[in-house]
């Protein structure tokens, strides 16, 4: 494969992370309850790469 067609596969995970990974962190910001301390879930979802905003998206929110 050449850099061009790695490139149309990579930017759309970089960008469906980076996007995940702000919508996340703006739910956890404004949440009044989570399961766990907030600032637990905000390393999980910086440092969690893909998975992290995934993980508090089915784990970390609290219904209230």
């Amino acid at each position: 494969m050449e850099l061009s067609q790695w490139m149309g596969l990579i930017v759309p995970l970089v960008l469906l992370q980076l996007l995940l990974m702000i919508i996340a962190l703006v739910l956890c910001v404004k949440a009044e309850e989570t399961r766990g301390p907030k600032w637990m879930w905000a390393l999980i979802i910086i440092l969690g790469q893909l998975l992290g905003p995934i993980a508090f998206f089915l784990f970390g929110r609290r219904n209230q």
